[in-house]
């Protein structure tokens, strides 16, 4: 293992079976009854059940110590406590989990822990490329599939403290004729609705891209407006705010409205209300059209058609748009979720509302978990609530949190669970190596 030397960079420091694009984790017809709404920012279970959810390979260590410049990092009262520094022995531990990974099957993991000071200290391990085997970069880009929810969130969270929006508006006041469809009715589904997954809208993911060859689609762009229509060409799952159910569809109406609302890009307001006030300088919305990474990245792998990895980091992430589009670096998701959290980004306020009346998401997205708006929690096994989101695209998978007392964790994999499952047994297979990444996250934040 090589040690790199420290770096002093201002802006430095899943999602898997977590917030997802859909089609890449496995069904979206999961739902669940809405029996009652708990208040409980920790998320009791507030709904139950209607429905089924889900060579050597080189190693290099960093750690990256935060300059008092990057107050703009630092997370200050996110949990309410203090926490160490990252130690000799979390690092050894960091590695061990993502080398854990690796041996799992995944081509590459890169991980980043971040402490509520801004301290961090991350590894990537395994091959950046498996024709090559030359090692992943540290800190890499990657794309981060349905954590750009959480991006779009905040954005409208932000309009919502400004008086541009209303929560518990309906969406026809801002995009009015355009909701509309066989049992939809955009006067009937709220802002936060959209937020939650409580819509009723039907999912586009399942027929764009669908079950096509990721390979034969990858420079196809799509249209955001032909993305709605694929979905609004379909019958409501179910009446606003009678159910929950994980769906893209939200996500594709929340980035309509804000550029409805702002008349400008959705990409554009993520940077100028969120990338440039945190000086994050690797996380972006791809431009229209762009099919490839800009920084330094490892290559992002999928089964193809004879069954074997195949590299898909060229891709165009268009299908995704407001739902999973952006790419970014495990440090700078740690650092997003972080100011988040502590209040450089929202009012205390509109963070606990985005925590509050949390919904049971366990039967879609693993034991424990709650959806609140744009945020997904997590009870930890130390106890207490690990709140983030996580992400998955063709190619690369992001599981991530913060938990209690300030400290953020992410674990980026360059290959979804299924690509890399036993083909012959699949569903289990892959929720089996999805649960590794998550487990990985949760002894990280419980500093075992």
């Amino acid at each position: 293992m090589s040690e790199l030397s420290v770096w002093t960079g201002g802006t430095v420091l899943r999602a898997g079976v977590i917030g997802w694009l859909a089609h890449d984790t496995g069904g979206m017809s999961d739902a669940v009854k809405i029996s009652s709404v708990s208040s409980d920012a920790a998320g009791s279970h507030a709904v139950e059940p209607a429905g089924r959810g889900t060579g050597r390979r080189a190693s290099v260590l960093w750690k990256v110590m935060a300059v008092p410049l990057a107050a703009a990092i630092a997370l200050g009262a996110a949990g309410g406590t203090a926490s160490a520094a990252p130690s000799k022995d979390e690092a050894a531990h960091l590695k061990s989990r993502a080398q854990g990974l690796v041996d799992a099957g995944y081509p590459a993991v890169l991980a980043a822990q971040t402490d509520a000071k801004g301290e961090s200290t991350g590894v990537a391990v395994g091959k950046s490329n498996l024709e090559t085997g030359q090692a992943p970069p540290l800190d890499g880009e990657v794309r981060i599939g349905s954590n750009t929810k959480t991006f779009v969130a905040v954005v409208i969270m932000q309009m919502v403290e400004e008086g541009k929006v209303g929560l518990d508006e309906p969406i026809e006041t801002y995009l009015p004729g355009l909701i509309k469809g066989e049992g939809i009715d955009g006067s009937r589904i709220t802002v936060r609705q959209l937020l939650q997954h409580t819509s009723g809208l039907p999912e586009y993911t399942d027929t764009t891209p669908g079950e096509a060859d990721i390979f034969q689609v990858r420079d196809h762009y799509a249209q955001p407006r032909d993305l709605l229509d694929t979905a609004l060409s379909k019958p409501a799952a179910f009446e606003p705010g009678t159910q929950w159910s994980y769906t893209n569809t939200n996500y594709i109406v929340l980035g309509m409205l804000i550029e409805r609302v702002s008349q400008r890009p959705v990409g554009e307001q993520i940077d100028q209300r969120i990338v440039k006030k945190l000086k994050l300088s690797h996380t972006y919305f791809p431009a229209s059209g762009d099919r490839s990474i800009k920084g330094t990245h490892p290559q992002g792998y999928h089964v193809n058609a004879d069954g074997k990895l195949e590299d898909i980091t060229e891709m165009d992430p268009s299908w995704g748009w407001a739902a999973g589009a952006m790419i970014s670096t495990p440090s700078e998701l740690n650092a997003f979720f972080q100011a988040l959290f502590d209040g450089r980004l929202l009012s205390r306020a509109s963070i606990e509302e985005m925590k509050a009346n949390a919904l049971d998401a366990s039967s879609r997205l693993g034991p424990g978990a709650v959806y609140g708006l744009g945020l997904i929690g997590y009870t930890l096994s130390c106890g207490g609530t690990a709140w983030g989101h996580g992400g998955s695209i063709h190619g690369y998978e992001t599981h991530n949190a913060v938990g209690p007392d300030g400290t953020a964790a992410t674990f980026a994999l360059t290959a979804l669970p299924a690509a890399i499952a036993d083909q012959s047994n699949l569903e289990s297979s892959a929720t089996e190596k999805g649960e590794m990444a998550r487990d990985a996250v949760d002894v990280t934040l419980c500093h075992k």
